[in-house]
């Protein structure tokens, strides 16, 4: 059992919580993620590491209400547990084994959308304690759905925010911002786009011209976690790769994302069953 040791509620429907897990934040490296059930029949649910403690011996994880299995995770409040949590699993992001050198000639540019900020949090940290510059796009429907501002802008160089009502930041989708900054006067060496799968399509389309290399997270499409299920597939270069144990991150040029789409959309009849259940 995992106990749950702080909650908060972040936006409509978007919670982060605390849990304890001292062997995982020994263990835990940005990029990864880990596994949470609830109870013995509870669905096993692959949720990317926020953040990590060693010292406290907690990971961080941020949970938006989906579906039945991601409701019931969410109604746990401090106090309780969670039967299982995992981890770490997945390869960490291709920086944390750059050489010294190299890694400080870096200028990152991240762009997150919705609860992808979650994260994207722990790649720009680990970047900011390492002396590399980490500018970050932060996306959203409105100015209420913006999360982790204050964490981000802690750890970031440059911190810009957009939503699609101009409610707060830049008025627009993220895909605008990043190609102003990239036509511009700053030198980004290499991009890393995490959110909704949509939004990563378009990041790429918009980012090829400009050649700068671009990484995507593709942990959204995770369902077991292991390898075992399949459902993670994705094409990538022409070949097939899990997403699980081959990523979650991979090179978002790269990928057949109307492939991933489809994929990702198989489910849905079945969740939207279930979740009316758990109501």
């Amino acid at each position: 059992m995992y106990a749950i040791v702080e909650k908060r509620q972040l936006a409509a429907g978007i919670f982060l919580m605390d849990v304890e897990a001292p062997r995982l934040a020994q263990s835990a490296q940005p990029g990864q993620f880990l596994i949470v059930r609830t109870h013995d029949r509870g669905e096993r649910i692959p949720l990317t590491i926020c953040n990590y403690n060693e010292a406290r011996g907690t990971v961080t994880i941020v949970i938006q209400v989906v579906g039945a299995s991601s409701r019931q995770i969410c109604d746990k409040n401090v106090g309780g547990h969670l039967l299982d949590v995992v981890g770490p699993l997945g390869h960490p992001a291709a920086f944390v084994h750059f050489p010294g050198d190299v890694l400080r000639k870096q200028h990152y540019l991240f762009i997150a959308g919705g609860v992808g900020i979650a994260p994207v949090y722990p790649q720009v940290k680990w970047l900011h304690e390492h002396g590399v510059k980490a500018d970050v796009i932060i996306g959203a429907k409105n100015a209420d759905m913006l999360i982790l501002q204050e964490e981000i802008k802690a750890v970031a160089h440059e911190v810009f925010l957009t939503t699609d009502d101009g409610s707060c930041g830049t008025k627009g989708l993220v895909t605008d911002k990043m190609k102003a900054l990239l036509g511009g006067s700053h030198p980004y060496t290499q991009l890393v786009a995490i959110g909704p799968m949509v939004m990563m399509k378009f990041v790429a389309l918009a980012a090829k011209p400009f050649g700068v290399p671009l990484t995507v997270s593709m942990n959204t499409l995770m369902v077991d976690g292991t390898g075992m299920c399949g459902a993670c597939r994705v094409t990538v270069g022409g070949k097939t790769k899990f997403t699980c144990v081959d990523g979650p991150e991979f090179d978002g040029y790269a990928i057949d994302f109307d492939e991933a789409m489809r994929r990702q959309g198989m489910y849905k009849p079945m969740e939207a069953e279930a979740d009316q259940k758990f109501k």
